[in-house]
């Protein structure tokens, strides 16, 4: 007699395991605290900017001398267009010209974040060129480094007063001030990228197969930079905003007349001591932007940078 045939399927020899999917970059970054608080303090700066002419209680440049330098939470009297007369509340005081710091405060903001992120796009821009070159062309390698090193020998800060002293003060002659000296370090990253990317096999293939110079670089190379540009820009853009600051404190940077966070607190640093309240609401709101812009670069590097992820 022969058994009955089992009815049960017989499991397969060789049947592939599915390999547990990998989270994607966007899962991890949201994943990430640093990003999330970063980037939440970021956007609700640039969302105070945005809307700073509908939530500004009165004119940022208004002068009233009859409500010099009051209390936060005071209030005065001011004159319409009309010519009726309203009063007003000035949650963060008011200055020695009698102008509201809360409206120059979150004015400030539109300026300030306006020029971290002019100069890290052009800083990143510049120095992504620049760093091509010289990390993929030999010749040009050690002209472009050796003036990159004659930059970064000087201090930044020292560059950005030379280099404002020599134009007249506004918003452009500071973001190039402060371009100057961001280039070379962009420079030097980009160079670093391309020189170990360039020792690839699949470049080296590509190379021996006849593929253009310019596609090579676009394809091959282009891409590997993209991620530490990325988190590189937010540092930029966090420095750039702090460089501003001090230019304006130090009445070299925006002109006064312009309300940036480095104006207000130059003009309160005479009277600091009785009104603290001048320097106090715009220090407050410099360091938390700047704080969460290095955050959310912090939490970018150690989302994309694969050593950092292997070493969590």
């Amino acid at each position: 007699m022969t058994a009955p045939a089992s009815s049960e399927p017989l499991p397969a020899a060789d049947a592939p395991v599915a390999a547990p999917s990998k989270p994607t970059v966007w899962r991890k970054l949201f994943r990430n605290t640093s990003v999330i608080i970063g980037l939440s303090i970021v956007l609700v700066m640039v969302f105070i900017g945005l809307i700073a002419p509908l939530i500004a209680t009165s004119d940022p440049t208004a002068i009233n001398p009859g409500a010099r330098n009051r209390f936060p939470m005071a209030e005065s009297s001011v004159r319409l267009d009309d010519g009726t007369r309203a009063t007003v509340k000035h949650y963060m005081g008011t200055d020695t010209l009698g102008r509201d710091v809360y409206s120059r405060v979150i004015y400030g903001a539109r300026v300030s974040i306006f020029i971290g992120v002019a100069v890290a796009i052009l800083s990143v821009s510049i120095g992504l060129v620049i760093g091509m070159a010289a990390g993929y062309i030999r010749w040009l390698d050690s002209i472009i480094m050796r003036i990159m090193d004659g930059l970064m020998a000087i201090p930044a800060i020292l560059l950005a007063i030379a280099v404002v002293s020599l134009s007249r003060a506004g918003i452009v002659s500071v973001i190039i001030a402060i371009v100057v000296p961001e280039v070379p370090r962009v420079v030097r990253l980009v160079r670093s990228v391309v020189l170990s990317v360039r020792e690839e096999p699949y470049v080296e293939a590509a190379v021996m197969s006849g593929t253009p110079t310019i596609k090579l670089i676009i394809r091959h190379i282009l891409p590997n930079t993209v991620a530490p540009l990325i988190v590189q820009g937010t540092f930029i853009c966090a420095s750039a905003i702090l460089v501003e600051a001090i230019l304006s404190f130090l009445g070299i940077g925006i002109p006064p007349d312009v309300p940036t966070w480095g104006n207000i607190m130059a003009e309160g640093r005479q009277l600091f001591r009785i009104f603290p309240h001048n320097i106090l609401y715009p220090g407050i709101f410099l360091a938390l932007t700047v704080l969460a812009v290095n955050m959310l670069g912090d939490g970018l590097r150690d989302t994309l940078d694969p050593k950092m992820e292997k070493r969590g």
